[in-house]
């Protein structure tokens, strides 16, 4: 499968490592994604479709993954990616529905959490009292009123910037 974006390739070049902590998922995963994506996009055509933007199917999953990894804005994605808001929640949608069809990366249900062998066998609960730095209602604030003292010379001045200016 060929990667048209320049934005994948780069992508693509980090170590595993890194490309996981950057976008959420395996290098192994994100191939995995991508053909699930194609196929659904030659289906889309089969029946006649359209392209929904004009970003490769590369970009579109890469976009969708750092939405889900950062839940960055779509605004912020539209200006990376050089398309509209709208575009960008477009693909996203379409890759979620994608995805989500093939039931490839779908979670069990609750029911099957339970009954599985996943099961939770302990639960805890951390329940740590800690109290509130704060004064105890019954202790009134008081503030100190300073008196103001004004300098007397101040007030009787005669300087040519007029009485009550300190010279």
């Amino acid at each position: 499968m060929d990667i048209t974006s320049e934005r994948v390739q780069k992508a693509l070049t980090l170590p595993n490592k890194q490309f996981k902590r950057l976008f959420g998922v395996k290098k192994e995963t994100f191939y995995r994604m991508l053909e699930i994506l194609h196929l659904a996009f030659e289906e889309l055509h089969q029946r006649g479709g359209k392209p929904l933007t004009k970003l490769p199917i590369e970009d579109k999953l890469l976009l969708t993954l750092q939405y889900w990894r950062e839940y960055r804005t779509m605004e912020h994605l539209a200006y990376e990616y050089g398309v509209v808001k709208s575009a960008v929640h477009s693909s996203m949608t379409w890759v979620d529905n994608a995805l989500i069809r093939d039931g490839t990366f779908r979670l069990p249900g609750k029911n099957a959490l339970i009954a599985g062998e996943n099961r939770p066998q302990t639960i805890v609960i951390d329940v740590t009292e800690s109290p509130i730095e704060r004064p105890p209602k019954t202790e009134k604030i008081r503030f100190r009123q300073e008196e103001t003292s004004y300098h007397q010379d101040a007030i009787a001045c005669g300087c040519p910037n007029g009485p009550g200016i300190q010279c």
